[in-house]
């Protein structure tokens, strides 16, 4: 919730085969009052007096993330006429795969970005995989698979957001021989403690400098270990609704209690994600076959101290940054929904049942026509399932 992420990029095709030229990137942090708006939602969303603000948050980040798709047109010296789609992903506030009835909420209304842009819209990726049995997460998988596959390495793609989750793609494997799930927290309870230990001056401890220098607590850190989900069998996923700020004031309070100063705090939380990342890859992902390389995208990777943690934790495979294979680490995400905006308007089904745990395969997203609607070609009419 830190801000929009916005590429631009020209998608080519041949076969099962995608490359994606980068041609343009930006970050467009929310204004302070919205960012707090967003927050304050995360924390009351069963409070049915959030009603009126969520909805008029959906509207509100809708004109925000055009202004930074019209921004990151710009910047790549391109006009909205020059575009032939807008894949969205919305911002969440809301997961639940495993409430009694599964949902999921992202705001940021695609009519909104198709109107300032003019430009068609594809947004609203996850309920076509929940409405079909399956968590709705993650996605990204789909695109990974097109573009990291090796015929002789087997590689896994480890994305470092407020959730951290990976995707696993054995040398030589086809999509239905991936494996990907979240770990669990990535940045998001780092973020919250260190906001709550600095009174709010700090929104992230940049570069892992204040945890570098605090003591990892182990018998918080075995505690903290102990969480449910971390045991549980993929699929699955999770977010703020688990790890959250509800979440992170019981953390804090167990950590007084336990008379941890906050540097050490930081240190252990950093050391809790990266300690849950090594044994979702012990427990589920090694017990397949080998993993030659690892690659980090997405804010964590920019933590010096949870790398450095990481890779100990990681030391049966060769550790690194997606920008070795010639991608942005920053922009992987957002180029993401664009190739999956692009499957959409294929009529190519883009979840991968084994990943999310659907019962099928579908096309995900919701086409939004813009005043280019017509210079969208839709290639399959019936929208069948391509493999």
């Amino acid at each position: 919730m830190d801000g929009i992420d916005a590429a631009v990029v020209e998608i080519h095709r041949r076969g099962r085969t995608r490359t994606i030229k980068a041609l343009g990137f930006v970050t467009v942090p929310y204004p302070a009052g919205v960012r707090k708006r967003l927050l304050d939602v995360t924390k009351n969303l069963n409070s049915l007096s959030r009603l009126s603000e969520i909805s008029a948050l959906n509207f509100t980040i809708g004109e925000h993330f055009a202004a930074a798709a019209l921004k990151a047109m710009r910047q790549s010296g391109l006009t909205p006429g020059q575009i032939d789609l807008i894949g969205s992903h919305g911002q969440t506030v809301g997961h639940f795969p495993q409430a009694g009835v599964s949902s999921t909420l992202q705001l940021g209304e695609p009519a909104v970005i198709a109107h300032r842009t003019g430009v068609t819209t594809v947004a609203d990726f996850r309920p076509a995989d929940i409405a079909v049995g399956g968590e709705g997460a993650p996605l990204t998988p789909y695109v990974h698979y097109l573009l990291f596959r090796h015929g002789r390495k087997s590689r896994a793609i480890h994305n470092l957001g407020g959730i951290s989750n990976l995707t696993y793609i054995p040398a030589g494997g086809s999509l239905q021989d991936v494996i990907a799930f979240d770990t669990g927290p990535g940045n998001v309870v780092i973020d919250e403690v260190c906001r709550r230990t600095t009174g709010g001056k700090k929104a992230l401890d940049r570069g892992g400098r204040m945890a570098r220098r605090g003591r990892v607590r182990e018998e918080l850190l075995r505690d903290l270990l102990r969480h449910p989900f971390f045991s549980r069998r993929p699929p699955k996923s999770t977010g703020r609704e688990e790890f959250g700020a509800a979440y992170v004031a019981a953390l804090m309070r167990k950590a007084k209690g336990l008379g941890i100063a906050p540097l050490d705090l930081l240190a252990t939380v950093t050391a809790f994600t990266a300690r849950s990342i090594g044994e979702a890859y012990r427990r589920f992902v090694l017990r397949l076959g080998r993993i030659d390389e690892i690659y980090f995208a997405g804010g964590g990777r920019k933590n010096r101290t949870l790398m450095e943690m990481l890779a100990k934790e990681l030391g049966f495979a060769k550790v690194s940054v997606v920008e070795e294979v010639g991608l942005d680490g920053d922009a992987l995400e957002a180029q993401a929904f664009a190739l999956l905006a692009d499957e959409a308007v294929e009529g190519a089904a883009a979840n991968l049942s084994r990943v999310t745990g659907a019962e099928r395969e579908v096309v995900l997203g919701k086409i939004v026509p813009g005043r280019n609607y017509l210079g969208v070609k839709l290639k399959s009419s019936k929208f069948n399932v391509q493999r």
